[in-house]
């Protein structure tokens, strides 16, 4: 006969399908699932374990695939102050040295301002190589270093509050430094100096933060 789940031949006599497990002793041969003559119409037969277990189950809500929201690192835009005052040295150095007649004041010059562009470029290299940011609908993740390199994540759930901030020149060229406030042990205040457009990034992490605890929450009560 077939089994009246999975359709395939079982013995005439036996009480289970062997491949699905379903009861077969109220089936007749040769039938798919229908009653025994004798059998009321109306007898339903009894759960197996496995049907049992599965009904006493408590249903739990999938869990959401996590996705990258945003990715970040220090932006040039931060160090804008740093290259005005590059250029008025510069400018004043070609000055010196054209309205002082002194071998002195061409010297100064010619040392003093390439070591000032030099160390800018520097700077601006090593600080956007040694930082790293990258925000998930679950986690906010930050990689600090150059030669030796950490690696740490905070999860969103954990995030307190997120604030921002900008100076003069920073709210010019749209760029400031968040500050993620969390009950993590290890970074309890984590600041992020060099963000681009500064309050789209903390809106985001603030709307993350507030998007992950509601599902937390929902996720506990039907717990």
């Amino acid at each position: 006969m077939l089994c009246p789940t999975c359709h395939v031949d079982v013995p005439a006599d036996a009480a289970f399908c062997p491949k699905c497990g379903q009861r077969l002793s109220a089936t007749a041969p040769g039938t798919a699932g229908a009653p025994v003559a004798g059998t009321p119409a109306a007898a339903t037969p009894a759960l197996t374990a496995t049907e049992k277990f599965r009904a006493a189950m408590p249903g739990q809500p999938a869990a959401e695939p996590e996705h990258d929201l945003w990715h970040g690192t220090y932006s040039a835009k931060a160090m804008y102050g740093g290259w005005v005052f590059a250029i008025v040295v510069t400018l004043a150095g070609v000055a010196l040295a054209v309205l002082v007649p002194n071998p002195a004041a061409w010297i100064a010059a010619v040392v003093v301002v390439p070591v000032i562009w030099i160390s800018q470029l520097l700077t601006l290299l090593y600080r956007r190589m040694s930082v790293e940011y990258r925000l998930t609908t679950q986690r906010f993740l930050h990689k600090r270093g150059l030669l030796r390199r950490v690696a740490d994540q905070l999860l969103l759930v954990d995030v307190d509050d997120v604030t921002w901030e900008q100076g003069l020149v920073e709210r010019i060229v749209n760029v400031g430094k968040i500050t993620i406030h969390s009950n993590d042990a290890s970074d309890p205040k984590l600041p992020l100096p060099g963000i681009d457009d500064v309050e789209r990034v903390a809106n985001l992490i603030d709307n993350a933060r507030r998007e992950e605890r509601r599902k937390r929450a929902i996720y506990m009560a039907s717990a």
